[in-house]
């Protein structure tokens, strides 16, 4: 047994370092690399996977990990943990034909040059092809791995274990039962508190104050880093290579904070994993929901509060030199202004989750031949009309405004929504324990990232999104506190009855 474990140590580290490896390539390619390499870029990445994949579905592993299985009393609690992810990844994969595993890691990566190119050309039909091969290629891997199941729910459980569409179906449906009279309540009284937040503000100053509120928030530079792409996402080589990046945009300076904070919470996360799962397949989040509660509890919880801008409001002013005539309470008002609007990531809390419906829809709809892809630019308008009464002008502000899809992303969406309600449910949990308004106000932002790292972050995946949530607040998923937190927020914002 112990020669055995040495190998799969061996073989795990040597996974690990191509799966690095990939990580470095895709951050260039959504970051620095010129257009013209990006063919050669995606040639490497899909050789690269390929060995990934051949080191995953080797006979030599699968003897191990099967003896190690059986001989699972014997294991340490970690040992025992990653023997069993692994084993159900190693299924995965080798239901997969190596040639269509490589073919469409290659063209996921050749595929995000190809989104950026048509959404900078605002031209769906540039794109239109490659996202019919990516979701194409999600159905077929499905149904090699469950052919009697659902596609769409085999992808699902992929990205939150349990999941699938009857239950996200209901969920869906209590948010928006609740959330669509609240909107129309707030419509009504006809307040723009948007007035105060709107300016101009330059792009060297905003990079400035971005890495200033990372350091702020405890996002630690000497593991990590942040640069700027397209569209904002958080890239994880290992625990002490964490990188994130945002968007500058000078006619909306706002959105550059919201999208650092949404990203540092992701980064904080992943900094925050146990040092004894550093080398392990566990060194990860526990789900893309429990990573999504992460970064929209930094992103909204606090980054919206009154207590978080309090201490360093005038910091913001000084870069933001617009602001100076603007008080604490308007400023306050203004980022949690209400108003349906095109764009997911600049959307107000409230909304948030009607796009989210909107993309889920729209994949369910995809995945189970009610759709076809070359509708979607107008099914996306009519749902946009419908959920939220905005109506893209163009595809670059429709269909074609995220970039999860060109990575093959497929099912990601939904986690944005449970990580919301996660996040309320955490910081319910949060607050039988500790002042959080009053650390803010303090600027005691470490006190709060101790007590997400030592009861979510450091557990990496040992545990099961149901099982941490579970052990935190002593019930599984539940939107209720997430809705009363929405009212109770938005009425007295809106002075609502």
């Amino acid at each position: 047994m112990e020669s055995r474990l040495e190998r799969f140590r061996e073989l795990i580290k040597e996974k690990k370092l191509l799966d690095s490896t990939l990580a470095i390539l895709h951050w260039d390619l959504e970051t620095e690399a010129p257009k013209a390499g990006q063919e050669l870029l995606s040639q490497m990445i899909g050789n690269i996977s390929l060995k990934s994949y051949e080191i995953s579905t080797s006979p030599e592993l699968i003897e191990i990990v099967e003896f190690l299985r059986e001989m699972k009393n014997e294991l340490t609690p970690v040992e025992k943990k990653e023997i069993e992810d692994f084993y159900e990844e190693m299924d995965k994969l080798r239901k997969i034909p190596a040639e269509d595993y490589k073919a469409y890691t290659e063209l996921t990566a050749k595929a995000q040059g190809i989104w950026a190119e048509a959404k900078d050309k605002n031209d769906y039909k540039i794109f239109e092809n490659y996202l019919e091969q990516i979701f194409d290629y999600n159905r077929i891997f499905a149904n090699y791995r469950e052919p009697e199941k659902d596609p769409y729910d085999v992808i699902l459980n992929d990205y939150e274990k349990g999941m699938n569409v009857e239950k996200l179906d209901e969920f869906f449906r209590e948010l928006r039962r609740e959330i669509v009279p609240l909107l129309e309540k707030i419509k009504m009284k006809k307040i723009n508190n948007e007035d105060y937040i709107e300016g101009k503000v330059k792009k060297c100053n905003q990079i400035v104050f971005s890495k200033y509120l990372g350091e702020y928030l405890g996002f630690d530079f000497n593991r990590g880093i942040i640069s700027q792409s397209e569209h904002p996402f958080t890239l994880t080589v290992n625990r002490d290579d964490v990188r994130i990046t945002t968007k500058y945009i000078e006619e909306l300076p706002l959105s550059s904070i919201f999208s650092t904070i949404h990203e540092c919470g992701h980064g904080i996360y992943e900094q925050g994993i146990g040092e004894e799962l550093k080398d392990t397949l566990l060194a990860d989040g526990a789900s893309m929901g429990i990573h999504e509660s992460q970064s929209r509890f930094y992103e909204n919880v606090l980054g919206r509060s009154m207590e978080f801008w309090q201490p360093i409001y005038k910091n913001l002013q000084e870069k933001y030199e617009y602001l100076k005539n603007v008080t604490l309470d308007e400023f306050y008002k203004g980022i949690n202004s209400v108003r349906p609007s095109l764009i997911r990531v600049e959307a107000d809390e409230l909304t948030y989750s009607l796009h989210i419906m909107i993309r889920y829809e729209i994949e369910k709809g995809i995945l189970n031949g009610k759709y076809k892809i070359s509708q979607l630019p107008e099914i996306w308008n009519e749902k946009m009309k419908e959920y939220l009464g905005v109506e893209p002008k163009n595809d670059s502000e429709g269909v074609l405004q995220d970039v999860h899809w060109s990575c093959g992303l497929i099912g990601y969406f939904p986690s944005y929504a449970l990580g919301n309600v996660y996040s309320i449910q955490i910081y319910n949990k949060m607050k039988e324990e500790m002042n959080i308004k009053k650390l803010l106000e303090d600027k005691k932002l470490d006190k709060i990232k101790e007590w997400l790292r030592n009861n979510i972050h450091k557990y990496g995946k040992m545990k099961t999104p149901k099982e941490l949530i579970e052990d935190i607040t002593g019930e599984g998923l539940n939107a209720k506190g997430y809705i009363e937190y929405l009212k109770e927020k938005y009425s007295k914002i809106y002075n609502l009855n």
